[in-house]
């Protein structure tokens, strides 16, 4: 495919919500989702999300695809979906967005914290 030998990855944003569906997953060659943030905010106690936002991280492993969350906020939502073997995450639990400059400076004090 001409644009993965260009570096670039194919993703599927928001998925679970829309016109979004598991059929999709096997009918395209996608290398990462992205699990909505509508499922994520109620971890992890709403058992109904939970089960599947589980369930989709796992059925995306076995297709060898890179999960990403959405809208990840508190520590405990960051652990289950660490339990769950989420790849990556994306909300306020680290950071709010930032402009570039802001965000250079931000990481930069992580890592000098970090060591």
């Amino acid at each position: 495919m001409f644009l993965r030998k260009k570096g670039f990855q194919i993703s599927m944003d928001d998925f679970g919500t829309g016109y979004t569906s598991l059929t999709y997953l096997s009918q395209f060659n996608l290398d990462r989702i992205k699990i909505d943030r509508s499922f994520i905010m109620e971890l992890p106690d709403n058992g109904n999300n939970g089960a599947i936002v589980e369930s989709l991280i796992s059925v995306a492993k076995n297709l060898d695809m890179i999960v990403t969350a959405e809208g990840v906020e508190t520590e405990a939502q960051l652990k289950i979906l660490n339990k769950w073997g989420c790849d990556e995450i994306q909300g306020y639990f680290f950071s709010k967005p930032l402009p570039a400059e802001e965000l250079i400076e931000y990481w930069n004090k992580q890592v000098k914290d970090d060591c």
